[in-house]
C-alpha cells in the first residue's frame, strides 16, 4: 500500500508532462492504470466501456445501425421516413437516412428510435451565427459570435459578420458587440463646441456674412435689386403666424363647443320648469270644486267617476285623480330605474329627454306628467306600453274601477 501511494505521485508527475508536451487525451477519460481512452471512429459504435482496459469497439449494420461522429457512444439505429416523405439518401454506417422534408424542415426523432418526424428549423437568435444550416443532416448549429464578430438580426443561415472599423475621418462612439456593429460618428458632426481648452461650453456659431454675400443672396435673376432680409428671420416670422393661427382657432372650436353645451343645458332646464308647471295647475284645478249648498264634491272620486260615461281606456292619463296617479308612480318606481327608462323609450322619448328626466328628483313623476301634456296620452296606450314592459301590475292598477263621488 505504501509502494503505491509512493507511485501516485511520479503517475500524475508523467501525465502532467504529455499534457504539457501535446499528448491530451481526446476522450477526456482514462483506465484505471492511466492510460487514455480511445474513441471509436465513425461508423464504430462502443462495444465495450473504458474501464480497467481500453475502449472496445464493433462496427455498425449497413441499413441497421450507424454512427456518424467518432465518439464513446453506440452505434444508433437508422431513422424512417415519415409517412408520405419521400428519401433522398439510404442509411449507411456513417449517416443516417436522408429524408425530402422539404425547406425550412428537418428530420428530428428521439434518440436509439426508428420512428422520426418533420420538425420546423431553429433560426440563430441575435448574437449567434449558424454554424450548419438546417437540412438533411439535421437542425440548425448555432454558436455565440466571438471577438472582432457580430450578429445583429435572427437567421436560419447568416454566420457571425466581422465588426467594422471607422474610417479615419469618423470617431467609434460604440465599440461593436456580439449583437450590434461598431458605431462611427463624423468627426465634423458636433453637438457642442468647446472655444477653449478650459472655456465653458457653448454652442457652435454661424460664420458672419459679408455685405457682398448677403447682396448676392437677395439679387433677383433678371437683376434688380431685392430687400436686404434676413431669409432665417422671415421664415421664423411666418412660423409665428402659424402657431398663432392654430391656437387661434383652437380657441375658437372651444369657444362654440362651450356656448353649444350652455344652450342646450338651458333647453332641458326649461322643458323641466314647463312640466313641473303643468303638473302644479293640474292639482289646483281639481281642488277648486266647492258648492254654496254647503255640499263638497270629492275632486278624486269625480274625476275617477267620470271615465263611467264612455270608454274608460280613451281617458288622457292627465284627467285621472292625483291620488291614482301617485299609485301608479309609486309601482313603476318600484322597478328601480330600468322600468321607466324602459317606459320611456317605449312612449317614444329620446335618450338625450330620459336622461334630463334622471337628473330630477322623482324622475318617474317628471316623465308621467310631461307624457300627460300630450295629445294621444290616453290610458289605453299607457297600458299597452306598461304590458309591453312586462309590468302588468301597474297596468292593473291603471284600470282598477273608481271610487266614487264621496259627499262632505
Amino acid at each position: 500500500m505504501k509502494f503505491v501511494a509512493a507511485l501516485l505521485p511520479l503517475y500524475l508527475h508523467l501525465t502532467a508532462l504529455k499534457v504539457v508536451e501535446g499528448d491530451v487525451c481526446a476522450s477526456g477519460k482514462f483506465t484505471s492504470l492511466g492510460e487514455c481512452c480511445s474513441l471509436c471512429p465513425a461508423g464504430t459504435g462502443v462495444a465495450s466501456n473504458c474501464e480497467q482496459e481500453d475502449t472496445k469497439c464493433q462496427p455498425c449494420h449497413e441499413g441497421v445501425t450507424f454512427s456518424g461522429f467518432e465518439g464513446l457512444s453506440g452505434c444508433q439505429p437508422c431513422s424512417q421516413c415519415p409517412l408520405g416523405i419521400p428519401q433522398l439518401a439510404h442509411c449507411t454506417v456513417t449517416q443516417d437516412t436522408h429524408c425530402d422534408c422539404g425547406k425550412d424542415f428537418f428530420l428530428w426523432k428521439r434518440s436509439n428510435e426508428t420512428d422520426s418526424v418533420c420538425a420546423p428549423c431553429a433560426a440563430c437568435g441575435r448574437g449567434e451565427g449558424v454554424v450548419r444550416a438546417c437540412g438533411p443532416a439535421g437542425n440548425t448549429v448555432c454558436q455565440p459570435c466571438g471577438p472582432g464578430t457580430f450578429s445583429e438580426d435572427k437567421s436560419y443561415s447568416q454566420a457571425c459578420m466581422p465588426c467594422s472599423l471607422c474610417s479615419e475621418d469618423k470617431v467609434e462612439i460604440r465599440s461593436c458587440q456580439p449583437e450590434s456593429d461598431t458605431l462611427c460618428m463624423d468627426q465634423n458632426l458636433h453637438i457642442f463646441s468647446r472655444n477653449g481648452s478650459e472655456g465653458p461650453w457653448e454652442f457652435p456659431r454661424r460664420p458672419a456674412v459679408s455685405d457682398e454675400e448677403r447682396e448676392k443672396k437677395n439679387k433677383i435673376v433678371t437683376g434688380s435689386e431685392a430687400p436686404d432680409l434676413n431669409s432665417q428671420d422671415h421664415q421664423g416670422g411666418n412660423n409665428i403666424l402659424i402657431y398663432v393661427s392654430v391656437l387661434a382657432a383652437v380657441v375658437l372650436g372651444l369657444l362654440i363647443y362651450v356656448a353649444y353645451k350652455c344652450w342646450k343645458s338651458f333647453q332641458q332646464k326649461r322643458a323641466l320648469g314647463k312640466a313641473r308647471a303643468a303638473e302644479l295647475n293640474n292639482v289646483v284645478e281639481g281642488e277648486k270644486l266647492h258648492s254654496d249648498s254647503g255640499v263638497f264634491l270629492d275632486s278624486h272620486s269625480l274625476q275617477e267617476s267620470q271615465p263611467s260615461k264612455g270608454s274608460k281606456q280613451n281617458v288622457r292619463y292627465a284627467n285621472l285623480p292625483p291620488h291614482r296617479q301617485d299609485e301608479v308612480e309609486k309601482l313603476l318606481a318600484e322597478g328601480g330605474s330600468r322600468s321607466w327608462r324602459q317606459l320611456a323609450s317605449v312612449l317614444g322619448y329620446e335618450q338625450e329627454k330620459v336622461d334630463m328626466f334622471g337628473r330630477g328628483e322623482d324622475p318617474v313623476h317628471t316623465l308621467l306628467t310631461d307624457w300627460g301634456l300630450q295629445d294621444g296620452s290616453t290610458l289605453e296606450l299607457l297600458s299597452s306600453a306598461l304590458t309591453n314592459i312586462e309590468r302588468q301590475d301597474v297596468a292593473k292598477a291603471l284600470s282598477s274601477p273608481s271610487q266614487g263621488i264621496s259627499m262632505v
